[in-house]
């Protein structure tokens, strides 16, 4: 049994007298070679293929509406959207190094598979919301977007919490610090973010920049995918490793996640303050309603009082989003959730 805080040995790249079938996602035993049909959890399998059928390219938008639509839109919203797009890219520049690294560390290669395949995605948000700007900004006005977003006290606070616990892995791989990491990597994709969307679904709406929407409905997308990959990984994590699965690790997920949701809440109030037509408080809930629905994802209770999605006009703008097929693995069954439509209720979003 491995130690909470001894540290990983990163994995060899070949181990030929270890089975092929890893035992274990971390301190396990793995050839490194990877045979898709004979792995440890064959839900992985679908899981990656749910993710290689979403590849998209920003290329692929045309923006020539958003740049006509740009000087009609009011200098606030100019200087809203820019904000968020370039606070969307610095938080997107983090994921794809980190998971990189965590592939050094994970026994099992059908689990290194699928964080090589979202580290290349949030290498495309990433260069998603440079190809925006480049279409609407010049490069010295992005530059200064860009400082602006480092500078920020209210971008700083709420990135902190992420930065923190990548820095701690980074700099001591343990089973501990790996476990906080998967918790801020689901905070990061599964619950910040979205004050962001939202502004943008909110122009959308108003059949403004509805490039730029499309998008940005396909990040979402990716990112609900991400966040409910890592709450697996999580779940395996703790039952593979029941020292990890303390009173006081199940504490810090709810502590860690009502810390993110504050973090939004206080971001989104800062952010959209002078835009008419998002309600604060809705937005509050609509943050709620997202953490209860990672918490339940890592299989534990609600935090906040039960509750549908409040922002119903998000949906218009989240038709062509699909869910994964998701197999749970605790329950040994498939949940396949089709194509996002009224009659199902949004389940992800």
């Amino acid at each position: 049994m491995s130690q909470p805080n001894e540290q990983l040995s990163k994995i060899k790249l070949l181990n030929p007298t270890y089975p092929n079938k890893s035992t274990g996602i971390i301190n396990g035993e793995n050839s490194g070679l990877l045979n898709w049909n004979d792995i440890a959890y064959p839900q992985m399998y679908d899981y990656y293929q749910t993710l290689l059928s979403n590849f998209w390219k920003a290329q692929e938008i045309n923006m020539q509406d958003d740049i006509k639509q740009w000087e009609f839109l009011t200098e606030t919203e100019r200087d809203v959207f820019l904000r968020i797009n370039t606070q969307l890219a610095s938080l997107d520049s983090l994921q794809t190094p980190t998971m990189y690294q965590v592939m050094d560390y994970v026994t099992d290669s059908s689990f290194k598979a699928i964080f090589a395949v979202i580290a290349q995605q949030e290498a495309v948000h990433n260069e998603s919301y440079s190809y925006i700007l480049s279409s609407l900004i010049p490069l010295k006005e992005q530059n200064i977007r860009f400082d602006q977003a480092k500078d920020d006290p209210i971008v700083r606070k709420r990135n902190q919490l992420i930065l923190d616990s990548y820095d701690k892995f980074h700099n001591k791989p343990t089973p501990q610090h790996l476990f906080e990491l998967a918790i801020n990597s689901i905070n990061l994709e599964g619950i910040y973010f979205y004050a962001g969307f939202a502004f943008f679904y909110h122009l959308a709406r108003q059949q403004k920049m509805l490039k730029t929407s499309t998008m940005i409905s396909y990040i979402q997308r990716d990112e609900m995918q991400h966040a409910y990959f890592v709450s697996q990984f999580v779940r395996i994590l703790l039952t593979e490793n029941p020292e990890l699965n303390t009173d006081a690790n199940i504490q810090f997920i709810y502590e860690t996640m009502d810390r993110a949701v504050k973090l939004e809440k206080e971001w989104a109030d800062y952010i959209l303050k002078d835009i008419n037509g998002i309600d604060q408080e809705e937005f509050h809930f609509y943050v709620e309603y997202l953490a209860n629905k990672r918490l339940r994802q890592v299989g534990l209770d609600n935090l906040y009082p039960e509750r549908t999605n409040p922002m119903q006009w998000i949906h218009v703008f989240s038709d062509d989003m699909l869910n994964e097929t998701k197999s749970d693995f605790f329950e040994q069954k498939s949940r396949t959730y089709t194509k996002v439509s009224s009659s199902n209720g949004f389940d992800e979003l």
